[in-house]
């Protein structure tokens, strides 16, 4: 009788014990919430949502018509203890080349140098730098490249990340040869959204970028798509997360908006009750 009350007292306590989430709100870092929200909110709206739902943090992509709200949200994020953590700078051979950047990445290089936070500048490419060149002539490009724009974000006191969008610049294996080609204080930013080419190599590529790898943006991942896919919706995502954390990468973590036909609030809560689902 004894035995059988212990053995009911322990199954009570275990199940009174709720396990502690792998992800938690105040740690997850939102990212492209800026132009994809039907609710079009103002930087004061976007940080009163922000605080409602319980994130601490979250990443800065321009859109446009924002630019000139920026110094106004910076200032109203450090008001109310939320940390920008990143900005995107996003390269076009149209109007970016090398010494040279677009008025409108002079302008947010300009922000940031009379803001106090100092995110680390995610870096991106449009494939048009690179459709021209070969393997050899695309890496040697975006090295220079990367050079120049590391010493902007060593003036303002910005780190830099290489950002996986499509095309070329995407592919992890060339980021990580680029990086490994450059005595550069740089990191990976790496996207579930622009993994589905990428899947069966995954395992390997988690061991390859993990020395390097400094965020990464969560998605449902289908082979097939759609590219952007709510966090357990998805087929991959995952086992994605369990091989960076068998590498030793346990965040920080980043979940998206980046849906232009829905309210941001919406989407962000999507995810957060997707990633759930991660520790049944």
């Amino acid at each position: 009788m004894k035995n059988l009350l212990i053995f009911f007292l322990l199954t009570f306590v275990a199940c009174t014990q709720q396990k502690e989430p792998s992800f938690k709100v105040e740690e997850l870092s939102p990212w492209c919430i800026l132009g994809f929200d039907t609710q079009d909110r103002n930087p004061q709206q976007r940080i009163a949502m922000l605080k409602e739902l319980g994130f601490k943090k979250y990443g800065f992509n321009k859109g446009k018509g924002h630019l000139d709200e920026m110094k106004e949200e910076f200032k109203l994020a450090k008001e109310n203890n939320i940390e920008i953590t990143s900005i995107f700078l996003w390269l076009n051979a149209k109007r970016d080349s090398i010494g040279k950047l677009s008025p409108s990445n002079q302008e947010l290089l300009k922000n940031l140098s009379e803001v106090d936070y100092k995110p680390t500048i995610w870096l991106s490419f449009s494939n048009n730098f690179f459709e021209d060149l070969d393997d050899t002539a695309s890496k040697e490009y975006a090295k220079k490249m990367i050079q120049f724009v590391k010493s902007k974000a060593d003036e303002l006191g910005c780190k830099l990340a290489l950002y996986n969008h499509h095309g070329w610049f995407g592919n992890p294996y060339h980021q990580v040869k680029i990086i490994e080609g450059l005595n550069l204080d740089l990191t990976m930013v790496y996207n579930f959204h622009h993994a589905q080419e990428y899947v069966d190599d995954f395992p390997k590529i988690a061991k390859m970028i993990k020395p390097h790898l400094s965020f990464v943006n969560l998605n449902g991942v289908k082979k097939e798509g759609p590219q952007i896919l709510d966090i357990g919706a998805g087929d991959y995502e995952f086992e994605m997360i369990k091989d960076l954390q068998a590498e030793g990468f346990n965040g920080p973590w980043g979940i998206l908006g980046h849906i232009k036909t829905e309210d941001v609030r919406e989407v962000l809560i999507r995810n957060l009750e997707g990633l759930k689902n991660f520790d049944e």
